[in-house]
């Protein structure tokens, strides 16, 4: 058999037609062999499997793509990669598609909805599916954009679309009645982004626990969700005079302990603050945040197999759209006891 360096270089790889050349076949036949075994028989498709290895043969995924209609891609769609929220995400997804012989494409959309689309339309043919996570589109683009391309949100439910949601809206209600079981009858929300449909919803949740108890919930903000916007966040909420806070995520409430910190507000004699994600470090800082715990990396591998189940041209797609995941309250030294005037 030819030895590699007879076929390719530097400038130009090894391709099926040296491939057939080596093994007297036709390039159309190594092409089956490697990309539909089965439909060439053994002792030509192991003669063309021996030669692609001893050539040192590279798949191009763009030609194997044109072949089988499948690139082997999976784009992961987060709005913040410095968040640590994602971290997890990206765990649960990494894991699921490396099992299922899948590789990752981590994209940054910058919290923007435009660039969301932009970048999916513009690596559609390099991709076999997506998963959006916590997804800026409106709700009409992102039920149009699943009629184009395979897709699985997370922390977004718009009809149509299937989704992973993790019920930090039933985390709300727990956060409320523990603090109202702590005497705390002036409670803030502290809202995230605008276009964030968690937001929307946790501030919903909030509403309902105001109604039902008959106390004051007011809504601060919004602010962005990072650390930066801490100290803003802080300041507006020591102007609304209340005893207690639950905060869009975490990152948002540790930013908010360290400007209470500066401004020498006792927390939680003066203030208390809830947080939510129970990311890694809200059990670091001072004091440790109380926080709703998500169930994240589970949220990333739920999205995985749902899309999988939709790529499976084996078998029927699954009946199920939607998966929602429980979270709970994690109760730490954030919060305490209001003060008796």
């Amino acid at each position: 058999m030819p030895r590699a360096h007879q076929f390719g270089s530097a400038d130009r790889p090894v391709t099926i037609n040296d491939i057939a050349a080596a093994c007297g076949v036709a390039a159309s036949t190594v092409s089956r062999a490697l990309n539909n075994p089965g439909r060439v028989n053994p002792a030509t498709r192991e003669r063309i499997e021996a030669a692609a290895r001893e050539l040192r043969y590279v798949p191009n995924s763009q030609a194997r793509a044109l072949s089988s209609g499948r690139t082997g891609a999976i784009a992961v769609l987060v709005s913040d990669v410095t968040n640590p929220f994602y971290f997890g995400v990206l765990r649960g997804t990494q894991q699921q598609l490396k099992a299922a012989g899948y590789a990752q494409l981590l994209i940054d959309t910058e919290d923007s909805g435009e660039l969301e689309a932009e970048l999916l339309h513009k690596m559609r043919r390099s991709l076999d599916g997506a998963i959006l996570a916590a997804s800026r589109l409106p709700d009409k683009a992102l039920a149009k954009l699943a009629e184009e391309i395979p897709l699985v949100t997370i922390n977004r439910n718009v009809r149509g679309v299937p989704s992973t949601i993790i019920d930090t809206p039933a985390g709300i209600h727990q956060a409320a009645e523990h603090l109202i079981s702590l005497g705390h009858r002036r409670i803030a929300y502290v809202s995230g982004p605008e276009r964030s449909w968690p937001n929307e919803a946790r501030w919903r949740a909030a509403q309902d626990v105001a109604a039902r108890h008959r106390l004051t919930f007011t809504r601060v903000g919004p602010f962005p969700s990072g650390r930066g916007s801490g100290p803003a966040a802080a300041d507006a909420l020591l102007n609304t005079g209340v005893t207690a806070c639950i905060v869009f995520n975490d990152l948002l409430a540790i930013g908010i302990l360290q400007r209470l910190r500066e401004r020498r507000v006792r927390v939680p004699e003066e203030l208390s603050v809830v947080g939510c994600d129970d990311i890694f470090g809200a059990d670091f800082c001072h004091p440790p945040l109380t926080t709703l715990t998500a169930p994240i990396e589970q949220a990333g591998r739920v999205a995985v197999s749902m899309l999988l189940s939709r790529l499976d041209r084996t078998t029927a797609p699954t009946a199920r759209q939607s998966v929602m995941l429980p979270v709970h309250l994690t109760v730490r030294g954030s919060t305490g006891p209001i003060l008796s005037s």
